[in-house]
């Protein structure tokens, strides 16, 4: 009794049968019907690119802004109409 392994005699061969190779020379267009790499971003990584793209955080504006809310100076009817304002624009376009 002879036993050669799992692959037989030749040894192991391949799932799939091996594709002719597939090159695209200088000048030569590729056909519509040609398979093409296709890249999907998904929510969250489209969100975590907007977020590297804000600009840096100006802490001495942050902590000026602390300091008039602490204060009670901060929030003007004035401002309270421009966010107003602003936020109505945005919903209504």
């Amino acid at each position: 009794m002879e036993i050669f392994g799992a692959g037989g005699t030749q040894g192991p061969q391949p799932v799939y049968p091996r594709l002719a190779p597939f090159s695209v020379d200088a000048g030569q267009t590729v056909h519509a019907g040609a398979p093409r790499d296709q890249v999907e971003i998904s929510p969250l990584g489209q969100m975590l690119d907007g977020i590297s793209r804000l600009p840096e955080i100006r802490h001495e504006k942050v902590d000026e802004i602390r300091r008039q809310i602490a204060e009670g100076t901060y929030d003007t009817p004035e401002r309270l109409e421009l966010a107003l304002d602003r936020m109505l624009s945005e919903f209504l376009g």
